[in-house]
């Protein structure tokens, strides 16, 4: 336990040695900085990936109509195809194994107007099993069901927005809505993580939209949720195997890569683990490697530190410092120097990052931040890691004599 006047003495070197503490505290509190910088923003570009795909169902399918690229079996090329009822039924009975949910979506954009109050909204023509997909909450009333869509229902499910812009503080539940030409009765309100943008969508059974459009059966996609249980490399297999199933029964070449487009949630997904996984490591690559830099940068200045001081050093051991005296006294004031420095740099890199907040949300980085334990666990192992290298040339210097070490220039 070093003693008061120990302690005294210490400060006392330091405020009289001002640029030698500056450069060994700088290059501590840089290092630091610069790896809370690093992993947060890895942490907000992570932050804004599951941000785009925790708002709906990872394990899906949307399924799009294009136009075909070529001629095939005496079709011409540019042909529009068109999914509509039937490629509902037929995916869901030969692919009934695999499949967990099944829903079309029609999407339109309408003028909806309640007493004095109206706004353009999208609406959407679903089946019940589109909420799973959208991960919709209720906030009151129900979604879309089975009979709504048998008997073609003129129901609708509005957003917590839409609520807001036009009732202006009415409940919504049981009202009437005037949705392009049409009256539908509000049968629910919900609320939807997605954002702004996802409450300002209203929701109608899709066969009663097919029946206002002139009683059509098409459709704009088809979403397909897969059993989870099939893993990767399954839903991989499904993809393909139902790429294959539409593209014979539309009539487009195998190799046509315009008639039907398939977007495979899971696939994106995988995809962009993989990118996080990749700058994580890159991210860490750097860390590492600045507190290298910030070791070799401390070990510098120590060796510097102690040259600086061999006289004194002969001093002291003259008047009867002991060897470990000398090294404990100049290892404990490079420590006090690199602790407040090192989580000095940690402060001021949590405190940079915290008042970052959503403005690189441009960036894709959204609320970066670094894990509390980690920036600490970073700060101590420059510090243990700087003063072991800062030993070496410290034991070496008390072990001179100290008439050699009186007489150095």
């Amino acid at each position: 336990m070093l003693s008061r006047d120990t302690w005294k003495e210490i400060f006392d070197t330091i405020r009289k040695n001002k640029l030698r503490t500056f450069l060994t505290g700088f290059t501590m509190a840089i290092g630091i900085l610069i790896v809370v910088i690093l992993v947060g923003f890895t942490n907000g570009l992570q932050n804004t990936f599951q941000e785009f795909f925790g708002d709906d169902s990872t394990n899906t399918f949307f399924i799009f109509p294009g136009r075909t690229s070529m001629p095939y079996k005496g079709y011409k090329s540019q042909r529009r195809i068109e999914l509509d009822n039937s490629d509902l039924e037929d995916l869901s009975n030969n692919f009934a194994l695999f499949i967990d949910y099944i829903t079309p979506r029609i999407s339109r954009s309408s003028n909806v107007s309640y007493k004095n109050e109206s706004n353009n909204y999208t609406n959407r023509g679903v089946a019940p099993s589109h909420r799973i997909n959208e991960k919709t909450i209720m906030m009151k009333g129900r979604y879309i069901n089975e009979l709504d869509i048998k008997q073609k229902t003129k129901n609708a499910v509005i957003g917590r927005l839409v609520e807001i812009d036009l009732f202006n503080g009415e409940d919504a539940l049981g009202k009437f809505i005037s949705l392009g030409n049409s009256i539908f009765k509000v049968v629910g309100v919900y609320q939807d993580d997605g954002g702004d943008n996802e409450e300002r969508i209203i929701y109608i059974p899709y066969t009663t939209r097919q029946r206002i459009e002139k009683g059509n059966d098409k459709l704009n996609e088809i979403i397909i949720g897969f059993k989870p249980s099939i893993g990767y490399a399954g839903a991989l297999t499904l993809e393909k195997n139902v790429t294959k199933f539409l593209k014979e029964k539309k009539f487009i070449a195998r190799e046509d890569r315009s008639g039907i487009f398939v977007r495979n949630l899971a696939e994106e997904l995988k995809q962009t683990q993989q990118l996080a996984t990749v700058l994580g490591l890159i991210a860490l690559f750097f860390a590492v490697g600045t507190i290298i830099a910030g070791i070799i940068g401390v070990s510098n200045i120590m060796i510097f530190v102690v040259k600086e001081r061999t006289k004194e050093i002969g001093i002291r051991k003259a008047l009867g410092a002991t060897p470990k005296m000398v090294i404990s006294t100049i290892l404990i004031e490079a420590i006090t120097i690199t602790a407040l420095s090192g989580f000095s740099g940690m402060l001021l890199g949590i405190s940079i990052l915290q008042n970052l907040g959503e403005q690189l949300e441009d960036y894709f980085i959204k609320n970066p931040y670094i894990d509390l334990g980690f920036a600490i666990s970073a700060t101590v192992v420059l510090i243990v890691f700087g003063t072991i290298a800062g030993y070496v040339p410290a034991k070496r210097a008390a072990r001179i004599k100290p008439i050699v070490a009186l007489r150095d220039e």
